[in-house]
């Protein structure tokens, strides 16, 4: 699968392979925007705040996942440590992620561990300055009928994906689940990818925690009513990682970029503090940003949704380490399994793909008293106060 992305991403981008490498600076040109999906960069200017541009590896913001974001944002956290951050759909393209930050339309991506690396390993100069999900938080769903009980049947099955670029995220699992990657089609389905294994169209569908509970509580009768059934990577003892936030290599050899991406991260720590101090309140608002996702899930699934998030979002955390903290071990043990597979031309080295310079920093900056403070003494509305904390889910 590594052979056909590599050729979908070099016709997308009108270069031949010796240009992919050459021409990476000006990867963002080839990239075609619909109207208003990016802002112009803000000139600099004495007293302006510092604009930081995030995209999303979704194609959509209409999620709980970056409830981290959306509450700094709307709280004013980033405005007080001088940031105007802009939160970016995008489009709904696997590299997209990678490519708008190495061609300077974004500032920061969030790339899964498949599309960072094979971006890296195909010159774009980006590094992962923040892990967010610690662990697997990767995959599968399957229509509700199924007569598959244990992942290691996907072996010559039909995989449904959103974007063909998806396959480099699923090869490494298939590979620490024991099935040949070569043994399973993919089938590109668009937004649509889910419905289409519901519906019998692909016999499996790539997923995450997040999207797990809403596609639930859909098939519960508050949205579309299509029943799915769920084999998660904790479910086969996964030990890889997960997706991080990436910026360009050349951003922390400057010491004013460097800043802005601490700052950043900082009150990206204060969304995740606020988070656990009190989820229903770090859920209503980032369900009251985005009214489409209020017409597909209610507020307990919107909970639900979040906290499965927040759950691994803060695992390292729960291990003594800082919020953005990498684990080394278990990138150093991935990056040898897609070099086996042939995922990656050449064997990456963990300082290749990631750098854990920024943690500590973020983290001292952060104003987690205030954010903790917040926290306890915003009141949640009618609709979340009763809602019920879902068990099993530490934060």
């Amino acid at each position: 699968m590594s052979e056909q992305f590599v050729e979908e991403l070099v016709d997308e981008m009108g270069l031949t392979r010796g240009d992919l490498i050459k021409r990476t600076a000006g990867l963002g040109a080839a990239v075609t925007l619909g109207a208003g999906i990016l802002a112009t960069e803000a000139k600099s200017r004495p007293g302006a705040l510092d604009k930081v541009r995030w995209i999303s590896p979704r194609g959509t913001l209409e999620v709980m996942d970056d409830y981290n974001l959306v509450v700094p944002q709307k709280l004013g956290y980033f405005k007080a440590l001088n940031l105007d951050v802009q939160l970016i759909a995008g489009p709904f393209e696997a590299t997209a992620t990678t490519k708008f930050v190495a061609g300077k339309q974004a500032d920061l991506g969030y790339p899964s561990p498949g599309v960072l690396t094979f971006s890296i390993d195909n010159g774009i100069p980006v590094i992962m300055a923040w892990e967010m999900f610690n662990g697997q938080v990767f995959g599968f769903a399957f229509p509700e009928k199924t007569d598959i009980t244990n992942v290691k049947q996907l072996a010559g099955k039909t995989i449904a994906l959103g974007s063909a670029g998806w396959s480099v995220i699923v090869d490494p699992m298939l590979v620490e689940i024991g099935v040949d990657p070569s043994s399973v089609k993919y089938v590109e389905f668009g937004p649509q990818w889910t419905q289409a294994a519901a519906l019998g169209q692909a016999d499996a569908a790539l997923v995450w925690w997040g999207l797990r509970a809403q596609l639930l509580g859909q098939a519960g009768g508050f949205g579309t009513g299509i029943a799915l059934k769920f084999i998660m990577g904790n479910a086969w003892g996964s030990k890889q990682p997960s997706n991080g936030y990436a910026s360009r290599k050349s951003d922390l050899a400057d010491a004013k970029k460097r800043d802005i991406l601490t700052r950043f991260f900082a009150g990206t720590v204060m969304g995740l503090e606020f988070g656990k101090a009190n989820p229903r309140a770090a859920s209503q608002i980032t369900y009251a940003a985005y009214p489409a996702l209020q017409r597909l899930i209610s507020p307990q699934v919107a909970l639900t949704s979040m906290m499965e998030l927040a759950s691994g979002y803060g695992e390292r955390k729960r291990k003594g380490f800082g919020w953005g903290s990498a684990d080394v071990n278990a990138w150093a043990g991935y990056l040898n399994t897609i070099f086996k597979l042939g995922q990656t031309k050449k064997q990456l080295k963990v300082s290749d793909v990631l750098t854990n310079a920024l943690v500590k920093p973020a983290n001292a900056k952060a104003n987690v008293t205030k954010a903790r403070a917040d926290a306890k003494a915003y009141k949640v509305d009618q609709y979340f106060k009763a809602t019920q904390l879902p068990k099993g889910l530490p934060l």
